[in-house]
């Protein structure tokens, strides 16, 4: 089961549109287990070295780059989403302009 959640995750991810980004707890819910937004995390950090999946676009409630410490350096996360023109307030990334919110439907599709 723990296989076949992480792979509904990482489908996803690689659906967040390039210069958006989408939490750990929105992913949870569109794939209908919004308590789940822990393994979401576990999903990402078992595909930390896969480069088909944008780990990169999935950050925190708070915009925050909770992730970064599993890429190659602890700036890289940061870098990559500056590269795609994703803005920060500080170290948090401006949710009201970037945040995507998938849904179900996506799933289908």
């Amino acid at each position: 089961m723990e296989d076949d959640f992480y792979e509904k995750v990482w489908e996803l991810v690689r659906r967040i549109p390039q210069g958006r980004v989408t939490t750990y707890g929105d992913i949870a819910a569109a794939l209908g287990a919004r308590s789940a937004a822990r393994v979401v995390g576990w999903a990402l950090n078992a595909a930390a070295r896969r480069s088909d999946i944008p780990a990169h676009r999935v950050v925190n409630r708070l915009g925050e780059l909770t992730g970064r410490m599993h890429f190659a350096t602890p700036t890289l996360m940061r870098e990559l989403l500056e590269a795609e023109g994703v803005r920060f307030d500080g170290d948090r990334v401006c949710l009201e302009l970037h945040r995507w919110v998938p849904s179900n439907q996506q799933m289908d599709r």
